[in-house]
């Protein structure tokens, strides 16, 4: 079965996943640059992370939409397993959101200008400048019911288990009052781990785990510890027992 997989993601889903990605990001770049991000910067990546799933034929379960409210904005803090982490969350989430990202995406060819034109926010940490200016971004985005999406641990992981958080999506949240939701993502790691770079995939179920958001109480730095403590912890204890437990990340 496993080499059946992987004939059928060379033979068939890789080229329609190519011409996919090249198309959406056209797309998306055309749309952003005549039209308005705020549309174009999200439904065309949404159907085509759908689409990675779909043709990759791995199941995707979801809980937690529920705890949402249309109108609010929020900021979303996931760990990071791996590369479909992105698929996920974009297919699947079901909000209207920007990501918070590395500066060094921005330069991807195609897709780093398709990201610029959307509008995510490139984490830029050349000094005190850059990350004022990225501050400034975050404010402008989280507006209207936009949402914001940052992977705290700002890398994958190499076991599956989680790292640090680090305090700038939480600090961000706090600024503006608004509520942090926690988001566990599991699976991600079995389908491709970090180790194997670009390999076949591991056919492996998805899920995501939307949690209940947690409100700001009061303001300033007991805030944001509280609130990335709890999304922590809230996220740990979603994984599987395997996942579990802190192990130190050497690329964070």
């Amino acid at each position: 079965m496993k080499y059946l997989y992987r004939t059928y993601q060379l033979l068939v889903a890789a080229p329609i996943l190519v011409l996919a990605t090249v198309l959406t990001a056209l797309v998306t770049i055309v749309g952003c640059t005549v039209g308005s991000a705020h549309f174009w910067g999200y439904y065309p990546p949404m159907l085509w992370s759908r689409l990675m799933c779909w043709v990759m034929l791995l199941p995707v379960h979801v809980e937690g939409r529920e705890y949402l409210h249309e109108r609010t904005s929020y900021v979303f803090v996931a760990n990071h397993q791996g590369p479909y982490d992105i698929f996920l969350v974009y297919g699947f989430l079901g909000r209207n959101f920007k990501w918070m990202m590395k500066k060094a995406l921005g330069r991807l060819p195609l897709i780093g200008s398709a990201c610029r034109s959307a509008g995510h926010i490139m984490v830029d940490k050349s000094g005190p400048k850059g990350v004022q200016h990225t501050y400034e971004q975050g404010r402008r985005v989280l507006r209207g019911g936009t949402s914001l999406v940052v992977f705290p641990e700002g890398a994958r992981t190499f076991t599956g288990h989680m790292g640090v958080f680090r305090r700038g999506a939480f600090m961000l949240a706090d600024e503006l009052g608004l509520p942090v939701v926690p988001v566990t993502i599991d699976g991600s790691f079995d389908v491709l781990k970090r180790q194997q770079g670009v390999s076949f995939l591991t056919w492996h179920p998805l899920r995501m785990i939307i949690h209940k958001p947690l409100e700001p109480e009061g303001k300033g730095a007991d805030n944001v510890s509280r609130l990335m403590q709890q999304s922590y912890d809230t996220i740990m204890q979603a994984l599987p027992t395997k996942y579990q437990g802190y192990v130190e990340n050497p690329d964070q």
